[in-house]
């Protein structure tokens, strides 16, 4: 039997786990709540608890483990800076010590979204490109770059922060302490709050609709819905959301010249919605050289790059 190495994509209400071989082929994979708020210590044994379970059912264990950490990592000791979305946030944790001591083989950090972009270069949409930028858009917007076919990460593992460019010098408060950043315009919530305000105002009908008015059911799935069935306040989000997402993706065009842009994230299964005209505003704004050898494209991977990623990490760290 060949090799197998493990990954682990540690999100904030789950967690998701994979043994896969060394090409990226899923052997058996699972996740779990993450109880995040019974604190590290917990968490990390459930991480221990379902490595265990799958290399039961794989009946082998992993040489090497990744996982991909929402918020800053030590990349070199393997230790947690801030998680600044979970409880404790998680400052100075050795979680890569804690869980090779555990499970008896290296362990490797990395932010969760430059895991993901690692995932999509790996096994997705980049296999056949050297340059690419990855745009998660979640909760949050994150990126990655990929420049000569090695993914960027910078001291602090922390380059490639796209989600944090300005768009509006004066723009809404971002998370970050900025204003007007990309991910205070285009994240799940920002567009969530347009609708509401929208919906709330009489100018959404078809999302007040389906929703029966309760805001708390308004994700960027409904308003997809109610935009595809004629509602011109959820097509007035949609609409907005990507021209600022436009405006983003061409400053990074224009920056790094990349062969491909990946759109990921749960956001950006608003598809050609969403798609259309990022593509369009991206090549209304960039003039310094011909746009038109520039992709943008949706996740050949989705909801799974992060994991996928995070098996990427192990295999390419477990080589050297």
């Amino acid at each position: 039997m060949s090799e197998l190495v493990a990954g682990v994509d540690l999100g904030g209400t789950t967690i998701s786990a994979a043994l896969a071989e060394r090409d990226g082929t899923v052997v058996v994979e699972d996740e779990l709540p993450t109880e995040a708020y019974r604190g590290p210590e917990h968490v990390l044994l459930r991480i221990g608890d379902l490595i265990e379970r799958l290399s039961s059912r794989a009946g082998q264990r992993p040489i090497a483990l990744g996982m991909g950490c929402p918020g800053l990592v030590d990349l070199q000791r393997g230790v947690t800076r801030f998680f600044p979305n979970l409880p404790t946030q998680w400052r100075d944790v050795p979680v890569a010590d804690r869980l090779r001591m555990r499970l008896g083989c290296p362990v490797f950090l990395l932010n969760d979204v430059r895991t993901a972009t690692l995932g999509e270069l790996t096994y997705g949409q980049g296999r056949t490109v050297q340059t690419m930028a990855f745009f998660s858009l979640g909760t949050g917007v994150g990126g990655g770059l990929v420049i000569d076919g090695k993914l960027r990460l910078g001291p602090f593992g922390s380059a490639g922060e796209i989600g944090h460019q300005t768009i509006l010098p004066n723009g809404p408060l971002c998370g970050c302490g900025n204003y007007g950043c990309l991910e205070a315009l285009v994240s799940g919530p920002a567009l969530v709050g347009e609708a509401v305000r929208l919906m709330l105002a009489g100018q959404a009908p078809k999302l007040f609709a389906l929703t029966e008015g309760d805001p708390g059911r308004i994700s960027p799935k409904e308003i997809a819905v109610a935009a595809r069935d004629g509602d011109a306040g959820a097509q007035h989000v949609i609409d907005r959301a990507a021209e600022y997402l436009g405006i983003g993706v061409a400053n990074v065009v224009t920056t790094i010249h990349p062969e491909l842009v990946v759109l990921g994230g749960g956001v950006s299964a608003l598809g050609d919605l969403l798609l259309e005209p990022v593509r369009r505003i991206m090549r209304d704004r960039v003039h310094m050289f011909p746009p038109d050898d520039v992709r943008v494209e949706c996740s050949a991977l989705g909801d799974r790059a992060g994991v996928l990623g995070a098996v990427a990490l192990a295999e390419r760290e477990s080589r050297k």
